[in-house]
């Protein structure tokens, strides 16, 4: 009977199961157990061990001595092994993510892949392009509500790349649109205050326009732009309310009837059919 042969997954499909990682640890505490197994040990050198901080050497030194704790109870030689393997697999991944920035910053300094492939101990600049999208993969992830790693394969990373650069784009188009939404804002509500004696004001308005008035002189931080747009809000509101109720228009003069406008449009604009019924003054 033949052998059914199993069907290659697709490049970019999403990982079934998250691959295991140490992940984030507190490797110069781990060292520092180590460290004191060494002690409790009498190891004769263990003031050679390099500090906490020190991985790679402090790795180093506990495998070169691990025959110091021949004399220690089987279960502390067992708990100190276990330690260097964690700490290797923790270092190994740390690796990769840092290799991967190292080549990132090699490519922007116009480095070629033909350059690369023998730091990267490959033979061929293809092998080094695909190496280093697999390494890449350890700090993107896909687009599956659980936003699993990306499989290490360059199709995957590419495009995993092009979705975070198209995210990255709109990220910054809509900060520079909240940006031009802040400077228009001090300006509209400015003028809005300013005819505050041309609007027939309600107890509720009047209480929005002195929230506006205290805010207004010193309306820099993000948190205070948000605080005045949404006194501004309120203040539009309770206007149209009042004209709602009396049905004569709110503003009593020119000045002000176009002031409140817009302020109107300004808030339309901003919030669509949500504030598309704030037409005060029109």
């Amino acid at each position: 009977m033949a052998k059914r042969t199993r069907s290659s997954a697709q490049p970019t499909k999403p990982l079934v199961k998250a691959p295991v990682r140490i992940g984030p640890l507190d490797a110069p505490a781990i060292v520092g157990e180590l460290r004191r197994m060494h002690e409790e040990a009498e190891d004769p050198l263990v003031e050679r061990m390099p500090a906490d901080e020190e991985l790679f050497g402090a790795l180093l030194y506990a495998e070169k001595q691990a025959h110091a704790l021949q004399a220690r109870p089987l279960d502390v030689r067992k708990a100190a092994a276990l330690k260097r393997v964690q700490l290797w697999e923790f270092l190994r991944e740390q690796a990769e993510v840092h290799q991967s920035r190292a080549v990132d910053d090699a490519r922007n300094a116009g480095a070629q892949w033909a350059q690369l492939a023998p730091a990267l101990a490959v033979v061929a600049p293809s092998a080094a392009y695909n190496k280093a999208k697999r390494l890449k993969a350890i700090e993107l992830t896909d687009e599956t509500p659980q936003a699993r790693p990306v499989r290490r394969t360059p199709e995957a990373v590419l495009r995993a790349e092009r979705r975070l650069i198209l995210e990255q784009a709109a990220e910054r188009r809509a900060q520079a649109a909240a940006q031009r939404r802040h400077q228009l804002l001090v300006p509209v509500a400015d003028r809005l205050l300013n005819q505050r004696d041309g609007l027939g004001l309600d107890e509720d308005a009047e209480y929005w326009f002195e929230e506006i008035e205290a805010v207004l002189p010193n309306c820099r931080t993000p948190l205070q732009m948000v605080s005045l747009h949404r006194y501004l809000q309120a203040a539009v509101r309770a206007l149209n309310k009042v004209e709602q109720r009396t049905a004569r228009p709110v503003p009593l003069t020119e000045e002000a009837r176009l002031a409140l406008s817009a302020a109107a449009e300004f808030l339309s604009e901003e919030q669509g059919d949500e504030a598309g019924s704030l037409t005060v003054g029109r």
